[in-house]
Parts: structure tokens; C-alpha cells; sequence
């Protein structure tokens, strides 16, 4: 469900009978009359939905994490909160960018519709930004040729969908001027061939059994989960166009099954 287009649509339907009321049915409604429960109802719900349609779409708005690929930044049940005017002030349903004020920045973690079905809002860190060369291979990540420093930290122990129990070892990595933790599982490959559609620009990729390389196109962005083994990412449905981008998310404001998670800023 598009929220967005349905918060437009009451907008616009209680809008409508407040202006309705307000030039025609009031003067025409006898002293004292009460209002009638149809003008009622939507003239007092329309300032209200009017202040929230304008926080979401221009100021920030409010996501629930629903799966691990974010591991161990974002845990399943994170609920967060979303800058939507860092990277430019956009309209909002057609997503068409008003005014320019930030591009993404490399490490950041980013909102975004997903690019094989816009209706879905997905939810990854920057790794590659427009005409960077992407390369993955035996779980290491190098960028324009540099290999990205990680340092181990230690086991993370988690239970996937399904009580599927997961042992994986944790790295801290630094994308940027931004430091973050990695999970690598060390017997699963850097990219499942099988997984990897046809995407547009796929001639910019070369995979092999060992990984890949990417050169990101002009006007794209390259984006990989944290949780490295278990993200559906750039490596198999391609890259992220700058017209897809919902804005960066920065803190975790509440999760009912760990209260010491709320207040967090997301690094």
C-alpha cells in the first residue's frame, strides 16, 4: 500500500468539504444548525492529516525494519526514522526533486525504493557512489582499486526466520569517515550466481565464483546490506537510481523487544 498516496487522497477529500463549508454550506446552514457528522468529521481530521502528510513527506518519517539484512546495525523490529530532506526536498508520491541540498555519502545507510517494484522501501548502506569501480571478491571489498580496511570483531551469534540459528563472524569496517560493523559468514560465497538478474546496466558487472566488479553508472548508487551474507542487494538486482532515494536513516526511536535500543543514532 502506497501510505503516501492515501494520506494525498484524504487530504484532498477533507480539504475539499472544509472548503466546501467554508464558502458555500456554512452560509447557506441556518444559525445555530449544527454541522452535519459528513462536514464534522473531515473538517476536524483535516488539520491533522495535513501536519503529518507534511512531516512525512518533508521532514521525516518513520520505517519498521523487517528483515536481517541489516545485521548488526539494524535488528529486526527497529523502528526508525528517516532525514527526507538531506539529500534534497522532493514532492512527494512522484518523488520529483524540487531542490538539490546533499548527495549520498558513501557509508551512509539510505531509504530507497526498491528499483525491480518502487512500492517497496528498502533499506541498505552506500558503498559505491556514481562512476566508483566495486569490487567484491573472498569477502573482501575494495573501491576504485583500494581495499577497505575491516578488522575482526568477534562472533555474532543470530536466529534467522524459520529458527534457522546463524553463526557468523563479525567485522568493523570504515566506508568514508564512517565506521560500522559487518557480519561475513566464512563458508558461504560472496555472491550467489543463481541470484543475480539481468538488471539495467548488468554490462557494467563481471561475476565469477570468487565475486564481482561494478562500475557504478552516472546518476546510480551501489548499495550492500551489512549483514553481507544474507542481503538481497546491488549484487543481484542491480543499482539504485538517484530519482529512487527516500533519504537517510538516523536513529532507532523504538523497539518493543529492547528498550536500551531506543535513542540510538544509526552509524
Amino acid at each position: 500500500m502506497n501510505f503516501a498516496l492515501v494520506m494525498f487522497l484524504l487530504l484532498v477529500a477533507t480539504g475539499a468539504i472544509w472548503l466546501l463549508d467554508h464558502f458555500v454550506l456554512r452560509r447557506a446552514r441556518d444559525p445555530g444548525r449544527a454541522e452535519p457528522w459528513w462536514v464534522e468529521y473531515p473538517k476536524s481530521f483535516f488539520p491533522v492529516i495535513l501536519v503529518v502528510f507534511l512531516l512525512r513527506s518533508f521532514l521525516v518519517e518513520p520505517f519498521k525494519i523487517p528483515s536481517g539484512s541489516m545485521l548488526p546495525t539494524l535488528l529486526v523490529g527497529d523502528f526508525i526514522l528517516v532525514n527526507k530532506f538531506t539529500y534534497g526536498i522532493r514532492l512527494p508520491i512522484v518523488n520529483v526533486k524540487l531542490i538539490d541540498i546533499n548527495r549520498p555519502g558513501r557509508g551512509e545507510v539510505m531509504v530507497f525504493r526498491y528499483p525491480e517494484n518502487p512500492s517497496l522501501d528498502y533499506i541498505k548502506r552506500v558503498v559505491g557512489l556514481p562512476g566508483d569501480r566495486i569490487t567484491y571478491r573472498n569477502k573482501r571489498l575494495s573501491i576504485n582499486g583500494d581495499e577497505i580496511v575491516s578488522a575482526p570483531a568477534g562472533e555474532y551469534n543470530y536466529v534467522e526466520t524459520g529458527l534457522n540459528f546463524v553463526s557468523a563472524l563479525r567485522f568493523i569496517e570504515r566506508l568514508g569517515d564512517r565506521q560500522h560493523a559487518i557480519l561475513v559468514q566464512a563458508d558461504t560465497p560472496s555472491v550467489q550466481l543463481s541470484g543475480v538478474r539481468l538488471f539495467p546496466f548488468r554490462d557494467n558487472c563481471a561475476y565469477n565464483d570468487a565475486g564481482f566488479t561494478c562500475t557504478v553508472p552516472p546518476g546510480h548508487y551501489f548499495l550492500m546490506g551489512d549483514n553481507r551474507d544474507s542481503s538481497s542487494d546491488s549484487r543481484y538486482w542491480g543499482f539504485v537510481p538517484e530519482e529512487n532515494i527516500v533519504g537517510k536513516a538516523f536513529l532507532i526511536w523504538w523497539n518493543f523487544d529492547d528498550f536500551k535500543r531506543i535513542g540510538r543514532t544509526i552509524n
